[in-house]
């Protein structure tokens, strides 16, 4: 594996992810997309994307969200992606399904100005801080939102980052999506674990589109800037 491309590295994982579902709590649900109804076309896009874009050995700057929505990386596979931009941005056709999300569209704003996909994934490599999404009642659920998820879901977050970095990231920096609990949680866990030597954490997408919808443009250019930052470390 010591000189595997970080594709294959990380295809051996994403397309393998486990989580029991009876270790969740009285009333939650697993989002897995790739053992759901799509879970075939989930994976044919994950693997031409990882193949596209991480065909190299070359380290990333993790920037790692909250984890998995229906609408994103629940429908994809791809965090902050929706079909649209999966086709749009991405080239990579979408079949059976079709999602909208905002956090998407604010998403492939930025990575537009960041170069476009190719100059993005490059340098960054994009996922959650717990790689399976969770439903209550049909409603999207964050793993910090219910404390008996967050201590359940917890040792496997503790296995997912190691992977993470195991597979070819960067441990002098990481972005967090995500400036309230998120970050919170994520820096209580490296403070125990010491797996990144600094957290930058950013405004999430859902945050800007929902509440910040006038200051896009800012919010875009706090992102881009913060890439070009962690490459002046590269």
């Amino acid at each position: 594996m010591a000189n595997a491309t970080i594709a294959s590295r990380l295809l051996k994982h994403v397309l393998s992810f486990g989580l029991k579902e009876e270790a969740l709590p009285v009333g939650i649900g697993l989002l897995d997309p790739f053992n759901g109804p799509h879970g075939k076309e989930v994976r044919r896009i994950v693997t031409t994307f990882h193949r596209r874009y991480y065909s190299d050995t070359r380290p990333r700057v993790l920037m790692l969200g909250i984890n998995p929505g229906r609408l994103g990386a629940g429908s994809t596979g791809l965090a902050f992606t929706d079909t649209k931009r999966c086709e749009g941005d991405l080239g990579i056709p979408v079949h059976g399904l079709r999602t909208h999300e905002p956090s998407s569209d604010f998403f492939y704003r930025m990575v537009r100005a960041a170069g476009g996909p190719e100059a993005f994934y490059h340098r960054v490599y994009v996922h959650s801080i717990c790689p399976l999404g969770f439903v209550r009642d049909g409603v999207n659920l964050n793993y910090y939102d219910d404390k008996a998820l967050e201590r359940a879901v917890t040792p496997f977050v503790e296995d997912w980052l190691r992977t993470l970095l195991g597979c070819g990231m960067r441990t002098d920096v990481v972005l967090c999506i995500g400036t309230g609990k998120n970050a919170a949680y994520f820096s209580k866990l490296n403070d125990r674990l010491g797996l990144f030597r600094q957290v930058i954490a950013l405004e999430h997408p859902r945050y800007v589109m929902q509440y910040k919808a006038r200051s896009i443009d800012t919010y875009v250019r706090k992102y881009t800037g913060a890439l070009a930052e962690v490459a002046e470390g590269a």
